[in-house]
C-alpha cells in the first residue's frame, strides 16, 4: 500500500474500506465524535496498519458475501495489534468468520429498518441503549454463531447474533449502520465504541486543525512567496485564508474572472472577502477572451475543455508576472496552494486504495507541469468541516456557507451557446432562486441549487395580452452528503412557486420554469 496520506500529529482511528459506499461516512461520523480519522483499504498488511499507529480501527460494510471467491479480504493479523476494534455489517461478519465463528445465508434477510433488542448486558459498546431500538440493516448473511470468547449483545427477530464483544481483547460489532442516521442510536453507538471502549478523548476540533496548520505551513514555506487561485468557492477561500494566517503577505490570491460567474461574485470576493481576511488579491478581468473561444461551441465537454485551458493562460501570466516582481526584489515564488479536500484524496485513490474515480486538480485544471510545491492545509478534511474552520477564521457567511459550484460556472448551465446576453438571462434567474431560498430557509435543507438556461429549446407562453416564445429554466434542487448520490430535494410548493412566478415577471427572456425530479443515478447532479 502507497501511504499518499499527509503526515499528521494526531493519531488516527482507522477506517478500513471493505468496497462500502458508507466509509467516507463512517470516517466523518468518528470526526464528529472529536476523533481524527483516515480511510484505508482492507489490502494494508497488519504491519502497514500498525505504522499509522492507529487508536482504533472500524470496518466498513460492503456488497460481498464473506464466505464467495475473490471477497474482500483483511490482514488477520490486524486483530492481534491489540487496537480496539469495531466491525460493521461486512466488517462485523468478516471478524465472526475470522475470529473462528460462523457466517451463513439462511435465507433471512433484512433491508432497512429492522428492531434490535439489546438485553441487559455489561458491554461498553451498548452501554447506555434501549433496550428495543430501530437499526438500518442491509444484509442477506447473518452471524450465526459467535466466535469463543464473545458475548451476544442484540438479536434481531431474522438474527440470533446481530452485535457481540470481546471486551478483554476490544474487538466489537453490529450488523446494522450505525453511520447512517437512519439506526436511531447509531452515533451514540460509534460514540461508545470510541469514547467507553477505545478510551479515546473527543479533542478533535477546529482550533487544532487551525492551529496545526499554521505551524506546518510557516515550517514549509520558511520566507518565500506564495501564490493562491481564488475561485470564490469554499475550498479555495478557505485554504487561501489559512495560508494567509500563517504567512501574511507572503501570499498573493490570484481572482480570475472568466465571466461566468453569478451575480455579485466578484464584488463579493474583492470587498467582502478581502475586508475579512487582508488578503493581497489580483484580480483578471478575462471575460472577453473566455466569451472568444466559447463563441459557437455547444458541446458540453469542449466547453469544460476551453475554460480549463483559458483558466491556466490566465493564470500562468500572472504567475510570470508575480515571478518577475518577486526576482526584482530577490525573492521566490516557490509554493502554490490548493484546496485539495479529504474526498479528492479518497477519490483520485490517494487515500483508500479505491479506484481512480477522477483526477483532481482543485485551482481550475492547473497543469502538472508548473514549477512550484504545493500547499494543501485542508486536505485532511470534509467539507462540512472546512465550513467549520471558515467560520472560525472570520471568513463571511455568504462565502463559507455557499452552495457547491462548479468550476466552469455558468458556461456549463447554459444548453447551448454561451453568450453574454444568455449569461445575464442565467445570471438573474438564478440569482431570483438562490434569494427565494435563503428567504424559506432552505439553505441547509438542499445541498445545491443548479439553475439551468435551456437556451436552444424555446416554449410558448402568455404575458399580459400577448404570445410570447421564451427559454424555459431548469431549478434542480438536489440533497447529497458526498456528491456521489443524490436525491432532488422536495421543496414547498409555495416556495417554488414564488421562485417561479419572480423568474418569469422579472426576467423577460423565460416563459416557462421546470423542475428536475431525477436522482443521481441515472442522472448527474449538473445538466452538461
Amino acid at each position: 500500500m502507497t501511504d499518499n496520506t499527509p503526515d499528521t500529529e494526531q493519531r488516527p482511528a482507522l477506517v478500513v474500506d471493505f468496497g462500502a459506499q458508507y466509509a467516507q461516512l463512517i470516517a466523518r461520523r468518528v470526526r464528529e465524535a472529536g476523533v481524527y480519522s483516515e480511510i484505508v483499504p482492507h489490502t494494508a498488511t497488519a504491519a502497514e496498519i500498525a505504522a499509522k499507529n492507529p487508536v482504533a480501527l472500524l470496518l466498513s460494510g460492503g456488497p460481498s458475501s464473506v464466505y464467495e471467491e475473490g471477497a474482500p479480504k483483511l490482514d488477520p493479523e490486524v486483530f492481534e495489534l491489540g487496537v480496539p476494534t469495531l466491525g460493521i455489517c461486512y466488517g462485523f461478519q468478516y471478524m465472526a468468520q475470522t475470529l473462528g465463528g460462523e457466517v451463513a445465508n439462511t435465507g433471512l434477510r433484512e433491508y432497512g429498518a429492522t428492531d434490535a433488542y439489546i438485553p441487559e448486558n455489561g458491554s461498553s459498546l451498548l452501554a447506555g441503549q434501549p433496550v428495543a431500538q430501530n437499526v438500518w440493516m442491509s444484509h442477506g448473511d447473518q452471524v450465526a454463531r459467535a466466535p469463543e470468547g464473545f458475548e451476544v449483545l442484540a438479536t434481531t427477530d431474522a438474527t440470533k447474533v446481530a452485535a457481540f464483544a470481546n471486551e478483554e481483547r476490544k474487538l466489537y460489532g453490529v450488523q446494522w449502520h450505525p453511520e447512517v442516521k437512519h439506526s436511531d442510536h447509531g452515533q451514540a453507538i460509534l460514540e461508545n465504541f470510541l469514547h467507553r471502549s477505545a478510551g479515546l478523548a473527543a479533542d478533535w476540533n477546529s482550533d487544532n486543525v487551525i492551529a496545526e496548520q499554521i505551524e506546518r505551513i510557516r515550517a514549509q514555506v520558511g520566507d518565500a512567496r506564495v501564490i493562491s487561485a481564488l475561485s470564490g468557492g469554499v475550498d479555495s477561500a478557505v485554504s487561501t485564508a489559512l495560508v494567509h494566517k500563517a504567512i501574511g503577505d507572503q501570499l498573493t490570491a490570484v481572482f480570475v474572472d472568466h465571466g461566468l460567474l453569478r451575480k455579485g461574485e466578484r464584488e463579493q470576493v474583492e470587498r467582502d472577502y478581502v475586508a475579512s481576511t487582508g488578503v493581497r488579491l489580483i484580480t483578471v478581468d478575462a471575460a472577453d477572451t473566455f466569451l472568444g473561444h466559447l463563441a459557437g461551441v455547444t458541446d458540453p465537454e469542449t466547453k469544460r475543455k476551453i475554460i480549463g485551458r483559458e483558466f491556466i493562460r490566465a493564470f500562468e501570466k500572472v504567475q510570470r508576472d508575480l515571478v518577475d516582481e518577486a526576482k526584482a526584489s530577490g525573492e521566490k515564488v516557490k509554493f502554490l496552494v490548493q484546496g485539495t479536500l479529504y474526498p479528492d484524496v479518497v477519490e483520485s485513490g490517494g487515500g483508500a486504495g479505491t479506484a481512480n474515480i477522477k483526477s483532481h486538480h482543485n485551482v481550475g485544471g492547473l497543469p502538472d507541469d508548473l514549477d512550484f510545491a504545493l500547499i494543501e492545509p485542508l486536505r485532511t478534511l470534509f467539507k462540512d468541516e472546512v465550513r467549520e474552520i471558515g467560520r472560525e477564521l472570520g471568513i463571511p457567511e455568504a462565502i463559507v456557507g455557499r452552495q457547491p459550484f462548479p468550476g466552469p460556472g455558468l458556461g456549463i448551465r447554459i444548453i447551448g451557446e454561451v453568450t453574454r446576453e444568455r449569461l445575464d438571462v442565467l445570471r438573474e434567474a438564478d440569482a431570483i432562486a438562490r434569494e427565494e431560498l435563503s428567504a424559506a430557509g432552505m439553505d441547509q435543507a438542499i445541498w445545491q441549487c443548479p439553475v439551468v438556461l435551456l437556451a436552444d429549446v424555446r416554449s410558448v407562453g402568455v404575458q399580459g395580452d400577448g404570445r410570447t416564445y421564451g427559454h424555459p429554466i431548469v431549478l434542480r434542487p438536489v440533497s447529497s452528503e458526498d456528491a456521489m448520490t443524490a436525491d432532488w430535494t422536495r421543496l414547498p410548493y409555495d416556495v417554488l412557486a414564488k421562485i417561479s412566478n419572480r423568474i418569469t415577471n422579472e426576467v423577460s427572456e423565460v416563459n416557462r420554469v421546470v423542475l428536475d425530479v431525477t436522482s443521481k443515478p441515472p442522472a448527474t447532479i449538473e445538466w452538461e
